[in-house]
C-alpha cells in the first residue's frame, strides 16, 4: 500500500506502537508537546501530565543531568540537526533511568520541534561495566603470569601475544613469523620442551603446552603456553654429570681393587715365564736344547726370546708400578729424565705404529728435563696418549699418517711432552679427562681419565688443543726437579 494512501490516524498508531521512547519539544521553549505510549509507559506519566514539567521534574537530580545541559543539549539539535547524549530520567514514582537520547530538529507545518528518542540503557551500562571488569582482570592476570601465550595461525604467524610472552621472548610478537623464535628448528605441536630465542638472542628452555582454539571466529589457530624452565633444565644437566661422574668414580675405585688382586695374581706367573724364558734362552747359548743349536734358526729364536724377555719385565715393572700407585705414590717417586721415560716407550709406540703403517718422529730436547716422577706411570701416560695419536691417523690415508712426538721446557720452567697427530682435530667435549670421552668404537674413555689422574697426582697439568694446520696436540708438562748433582750440591 502506498504511504499516500494511510490515513493521518495510521501515523499516530504507528508512532503509539514503537517501543522505542519518543518526546516531542517545542523549538524553542524546549516545553514538551507530546510523548508516544512507551514514553509514557517508561517514565509513569501521560501526556497532559508531561506537557507542564520541566527538567528537573523528570531528570536525575545529577550535575550533568541539570535543566542548563539539557537546554544546551536540545539547543544545539536545533542548530545542527541532530545531538546525541547520555541522559538519565527520573520516573514518576522516582526510579532513575539512564537512557541514550537522540534529538532531532523536525521541521513541522505549524512550528520547528526537537524530537527526542531515547532507550533504557542501564543493563547494557551493567554488562558494559562487567565486561570491563572482566578485561581488566584478565589483563592484569595475563600480565601477572610468568606463562607466556601465544596464537599462532595455519602459517606459524602469531595473531595473538600476551604480555609475558613478549617480555620473555622480546619486541613486538604480533604477526612475528614464530618459527624465527624456535630455536630446534620446528614450531611447538604437542606438550614437550623447547628452545626459544628471539632472533639473534640467547636460547632459553621452556616447557610448552598446545592446543587448537577457536573463539567465536574472532581467534582461531594453535595455543602454546609456555614458561622458562632454564634453571630446571641446568640443574637437571648438572645432576646428571654429578652421576655420570659418580659413577666414573664408583668404577675407578672398583679398578683400583681389581689392580691390585690382578697384580698379585699376575705377578707369579710372569716370574715363572721370565724364568723360563731366561731358561730357553741358556739352553740355546750353550746348545743342551732338543734342536740343532747352531745357526740362523737360533739366532731368531734368541731374538724372539730377547724381545719376549723385554715385554715380561715391561710387565712385571708396571705391576710393581701399580701397586705402587694405588698405595703411597710417594714411596714410588724417583728423580729421572723425562726424555729417558719416552725413549724407554719408544720401542711399544713403534711396535704400534707399525701395526697400522703409521710414521712416529721423535723431537727430544738435548738438554735433559729432570722430573720427580713414578718413571712407569709417566711412560704409560707417553704410551696413552701416543697410542691415541697412533689410533687417530690409522682412519686416515697411508700417505698422511704421521705423529711427532716431542719434549721441551715450556715457558714456565716445566718439563713438557707433545704428541702431535693431523687427524680430524681436538674433541669438542670439554669432560675428555673425565672419563666419560672416547671416539674409539670399543673404547672406554678411562685412557685419558687414568692419564689426567697420573698427570695431576704429580703435581703437573694435561691438555689438549688444536694442531696447526690439522689436527690435535695432548700435551702435559710436569713440575720440575733439579738435577742429581743439584740435588747433592743441596
Amino acid at each position: 500500500m502506498p504511504v499516500d494512501d494511510l490515513a493521518p490516524t495510521d501515523f499516530h498508531e504507528l508512532t503509539e506502537a514503537l517501543k522505542y521512547c519518543v518526546l516531542i519539544h517545542d523549538a524553542r521553549t524546549f516545553d514538551i508537546l507530546w510523548a508516544n505510549r512507551a514514553a509514557c509507559d517508561v517514565l509513569g506519566w501521560t501526556v497532559d501530565e508531561l506537557k507542564p514539567l520541566k527538567a528537573p521534574d523528570m531528570s536525575k537530580n545529577a550535575r550533568q543531568y541539570s535543566r542548563e545541559l539539557g537546554h544546551r543539549w536540545l539547543g544545539h539539535a536545533v542548530e545542527h540537526g541532530i545531538s546525541a547524549t547520555e541522559w538519565c530520567y527520573r520516573s514518576k514514582n522516582g526510579e532513575e533511568i539512564l537512557t541514550e537520547a537522540i534529538a532531532i530538529r523536525v521541521e513541522l507545518a505549524a512550528r520547528t520541534a526537537v524530537m527526542v528518542q531515547f532507550r533504557d540503557i542501564a543493563e547494557e551500562k551493567a554488562v558494559r561495566r562487567d565486561l570491563s571488569r572482566t578485561e581488566n582482570r584478565l589483563h592484569a592476570f595475563l600480565g601477572g603470569l610468568a606463562e607466556g601465550i601465544v596464537v599462532l595461525d595455519d602459517a606459524n604467524r602469531v595473531v595473538f601475544a600476551s604480555e609475558a610472552a613478549s617480555r620473555e621472548l622480546g619486541g613486538d610478537l604480533d604477526g612475528a613469523d614464530f618459527t624465527a623464535y624456535c630455536c630446534d628448528g620446528l614450531v611447538p605441536e604437542r606438550e614437550g620442551r623447547y628452545r626459544f630465542a628471539a632472533p639473534g638472542g640467547t636460547p632459553r628452555w621452556y616447557a610448552a603446552t598446545c592446543q587448537r582454539i577457536d573463539i567465536e571466529s574472532d581467534l582461531r589457530g594453535r595455543m602454546l603456553l609456555f614458561y622458562d624452565i632454564t634453571d630446571r633444565v641446568r640443574a637437571e644437566e648438572r645432576h646428571r654429570r654429578d652421576t655420570q661422574h659418580l659413577d666414573h668414580l664408583a668404577r675407578y675405585n672398583a679398578m683400583g681393587d681389581m689392580a691390585m688382586a690382578i697384580a698379585h695374581e699376575v705377578s707369579q706367573p710372569l716370574a715363572a715365564a721370565y724364568n723360563f724364558v731366561e731358561g730357553a734362552r741358556g739352553r740355546i747359548g750353550t746348545g743342551t736344547g732338543t734342536g740343532t743349536g747352531t745357526g740362523t734358526g737360533d739366532e731368531a729364536v734368541a731374538w724372539g726370546l730377547d724381545n719376549a724377555v723385554r715385554q715380561i719385565e715391561r710387565a712385571r715393572r708396571i705391576l710393581g708400578s701399580l701397586r705402587g700407585y694405588v698405595g703411597r705414590l710417594e714411596q714410588s717417586e724417583q728423580l729421572t729424565d723425562l726424555n729417558t721415560i719416552v725413549r724407554d716407550c719408544a720401542y711399544f709406540v713403534e711396535l704400534r705404529a707399525q701395526e697400522h703403517a703409521v710414521a712416529v718422529e721423535f723431537d727430544l730436547a738435548a738438554d735433559p728435563l729432570p722430573v720427580l716422577c713414578e718413571n712407569v706411570l709417566i711412560g704409560q701416560v707417553v704410551m696413552n696418549l701416543a697410542f691415541n695419536a697412533v689410533d687417530e691417523m690409522a682412519r686416515w690415508p697411508q700417505a698422511e699418517r704421521r705423529v711427532r712426538i716431542d719434549t721441551r721446557r715450556g715457558d714456565d720452567g716445566r718439563p713438557e711432552l707433545a704428541v702431535r697427530d693431523q687427524g680430524h682435530g681436538p674433541p669438542t667435549d670439554e669432560r675428555i679427562f673425565e672419563g666419560v670421552f672416547t671416539s674409539k668404537e670399543n673404547g672406554s674413555g678411562i685412557g685419558l681419565a687414568l692419564s689426567h689422574r697420573i698427570v695431576t697426582r704429580h703435581g703437573g697439568t694435561i691438555g689438549v688443543h688444536a694442531n696447526e694446520p690439522r689436527g690435535a696436540v695432548f700435551w702435559f708438562a710436569l713440575p720440575t726437579a733439579p738435577t742429581r748433582a743439584e740435588a747433592g750440591s743441596t
